[in-house]
């Protein structure tokens, strides 16, 4: 069995629905699809979801959302209309909607209302049966799933019988309705692959699979044909829109391939995601800006037990959270998201830890992107070597060097001036062009 998961490019209109039935019913193994809401028709449109969740917000305000909302049932009745299925079940469907919203039904109802109605769409388009995700997928209140979750779906789904799932929401174990993460369709496709115990998860998207760097950088750049669980998770903690992160956990230990394809070339083969891959080279680059620096010393720093314990709740205590750690022999250094504080909660910050911890020095800085080359044998293949060159060579400063925190990936921190020209560097310095 293969489960089909669709992004919101994927079911935007009636047309790539289209494509969705064609691609669906090119494949007999092809027996669970799971999709998002309408995602954007152009540069100019807006997402469905995010019109839910402007309707929240006026609720929230005192206001009816009937005029966003208005929109919202404009386009789900256009795309019936065009599929030429029913649209007024779905007229009535849409007004219990808007008035559950009004009634301050909160955030995740109105959200996950996109998915919901998508899937009523395209499973009485297709004539597969429609499963609400509400009455088989348990969350967590962290927003991870629930184990019972494996259980209800297989009680839920027939063998022999088609599905259509709404992605992206389920409900606690109280009974609440409740959505994971934003992208969370990808999840959703993951736990129903593990549950039916897929042979396949393909996640279908508008682009032609995971590609070795950002293109939009990079012109050209090449989609990656296979890539380990480790390696996706390495390359979207460096900031690259591969797959979501989250989605990986439930089919890790059943070892289920993820193919990710794209809905507009199907006969692209796309990229498989597997649990090992056998490169012996880099597979990819990316790079993550916006970063801030903490650095701070004092002799003997790590002489007291639980220092660097008692050093970042601190730092939590400032809404700080670092994403990337370097340690000396009396010093550290953090990075984190630039956005998490402002010039007076830093100053405040190192006022702090300097008095409570009698520090040397501390300071903190700004501008900083962290490059990552990601890939198997990078400390004995050259692979890491490669690209210092190729930094060089195009006068890219460089400020640290992490090698073997990782296995599957090496840290260069550059600045944030030079990101893009040190992930184009590096790019070609591993993949010349042919």
């Amino acid at each position: 069995m293969i489960v089909s998961k669709f992004g919101g490019s994927s079911v935007a209109d009636a047309e790539q629905i289209k494509k969705v039935r064609s691609i669906l019913e090119s494949d007999e193994r092809r027996m669970v699809a799971v999709v998002s809401a309408p995602g954007k028709r152009n540069r100019e449109d807006e997402k469905i979801t995010d019109l839910l969740y402007k309707c929240n917000a006026l609720v929230q305000k005192g206001q009816s959302c009937r005029p966003v909302f208005n929109e919202i049932s404009k386009r789900f009745i256009q795309i019936a209309q065009k599929l030429k299925i029913d649209d007024v079940k779905l007229s009535e469907k849409l007004d219990d909607i808007r008035c559950m919203i009004d009634a301050g039904r909160g955030a995740d109802y109105a959200a996950s209302r996109g998915e919901y109605l998508s899937a009523l769409v395209i499973s009485e388009y297709l004539g597969w049966e429609f499963l609400d995700a509400e009455d088989a997928i348990v969350i967590n209140q962290d927003s991870t799933v629930n184990e019972m979750t494996y259980s209800r779906l297989q009680e839920k789904l027939e063998k022999g019988k088609k599905y259509v799932i709404p992605g992206f929401y389920g409900e606690t174990e109280q009974g609440v309705l409740k959505t994971f993460t934003r992208g969370g369709s990808d999840i959703t496709g993951a736990i129903v692959s593990r549950a039916v115990g897929a042979e396949l998860y393909e996640n279908w998207t508008d682009v032609s699979g995971i590609f070795r760097a950002d293109p939009r950088v990079v012109e050209n750049a090449e989609v990656i044909p296979v890539i380990s669980y480790k390696e996706v998770r390495e390359l979207s903690d460096l900031g690259a829109s591969v797959f979501h992160e989250e989605a990986i956990a439930p089919v890790y230990d059943a070892g289920i391939p993820i193919n990710v394809r794209n809905t507009n070339r199907p006969d692209d083969p796309g990229t498989m995601i597997v649990r090992d891959s056998e490169s012996d080279w880099a597979i990819g680059v990316s790079v993550r800006g916006g970063l801030s620096r903490i650095r701070l010393r004092k002799l003997m720093l790590f002489r007291k037990y639980g220092m660097r314990h008692a050093l970042l709740t601190m730092l939590h205590i400032f809404g700080i959270r670092p994403c990337y750690s370097l340690f000396g022999i009396d010093s550290i250094v953090w990075f984190f998201d630039s956005k998490m504080a402002n010039e007076s909660v830093c100053q405040a910050m190192c006022e702090r830890l300097a008095k409570e911890f009698s520090l040397e020095s501390i300071s903190v800085d700004h501008g900083h992107s962290i490059l990552g080359v990601v890939g198997g044998s990078l400390e004995t293949s050259g692979a890491c070597l490669k690209v210092l060159e190729g930094l060089k060579e195009h006068g890219i400063e460089t400020t640290f060097i992490n090698s073997g925190s990782s296995e599957a990936s090496v840290l260069i921190g550059v600045r944030e001036d030079q990101s893009a020209d040190a992930l184009k560097a590096a790019y070609s310095s591993l993949f010349p062009r042919k």
